[in-house]
C-alpha cells in the first residue's frame, strides 16, 4: 500500500523514527541498525516501508534499503515470526547475515537475536533455505560492499572458492561456512582462499 516514505526526521529512537512528510508526521518502527544509522534530526530521509494492518492498529516499519525490506517480508512468512520479532533478527544482523547463516545452517548466530531461541531458529533455516542461493547471497554481498567502497568489490574469488570446494565433493553449506570463517584479505585470488578454506574444513 505504502511503498516508501521521503521526508524530513522529526525525530529517533532506538525502535522508531517519526518522519515528516509534507507536514503529515509518520511514526515507522525500525531495526537498532537501522537507528544507529538514520541521518540526524532535519535531514531528509527515504524508508521503504511495509505497513502491518491489526484488528486494532496499523504498524508502518521501515528500512534504509529495498534489500533488508525484501528479508524482512521472507521472515515474516516463517511461522512463529511475527512483526516485531522479523524486526528483532535485522537488529542483531543484517540481510548479507543472515542469508549466510541460513545458507550454512548457522543457527547458533540467528539465535543471537532477541526473542529467538534455538527451535525458532532452526525452523527459520529450514522454512527460507529453498527460498535464498547461494549465488544470489554472494552476489548482493559484493554489490553492498562495492556500494560502501564506491567501488567494485572482489568477491569472485570467494565464489570460485566456494565452487571448487562443492566441485571436490563438500556440501554447499559446508563450503560455504569454511569460506566465511577463513581469513580472507581483498588481495586474495582463489588458490589462497581455497588453501585458507580447506584448513577450515578440517576444524568443521
Amino acid at each position: 500500500m505504502i511503498a516508501y516514505l521521503k521526508g524530513i526526521v522529526a525525530e529517533v529512537t532506538d525502535k522508531y523514527v517519526i518522519l515528516d512528510v509534507n507536514s503529515v508526521g509518520f511514526r515507522v518502527f525500525i531495526s537498532a541498525r537501522e537507528a544507529e544509522a538514520m541521518p540526524g534530526r532535519g535531514e531528509e530521509v527515504k524508508l521503504y516501508t511495509f505497513l502491518n494492518v491489526k484488528e486494532d492498529a496499523m504498524q508502518l516499519f521501515g528500512f534504509l534499503s529495498e534489500d533488508d525490506l525484501e528479508m524482512y517480508r521472507l521472515l515474516l512468512n516463517v511461522s512463529g515470526i511475527g512483526p516485531k520479532g522479523a524486526l528483532g533478527i535485522l537488529s542483531a544482523m543484517t540481510a548479507d547475515d543472515l542469508r549466510f547463516a541460513v545458507l550454512s545452517d548457522d543457527a547458533k548466530a540467528i539465535a543471537r537475536s532477541p526473542g529467538i531461541g534455538n527451535k525458532t531458529a532452526q525452523k527459520l533455516i529450514l522454512e527460507l533455505r529453498d527460498k535464498l542461493s547461494l549465488e544470489d547471497a554472494f552476489e548482493k554481498k559484493f554489490e553492498h560492499q562495492a556500494l560502501a567502497a564506491g567501488a567494485d568489490a572482489p568477491g569472485d574469488a570467494r565464489s570460485e572458492a566456494v565452487q571448487a570446494l562443492t566441485a571436490l565433493g563438500y556440501s554447499n553449506s559446508d563450503a560455504l561456512k569454511a569460506v566465511r570463517l577463513a581469513d580472507i584479505t581483498p588481495d586474495m585470488d582463489t588458490e589462497t582462499i581455497l588453501k585458507l578454506a580447506l584448513r577450515q574444513m578440517t576444524a568443521l
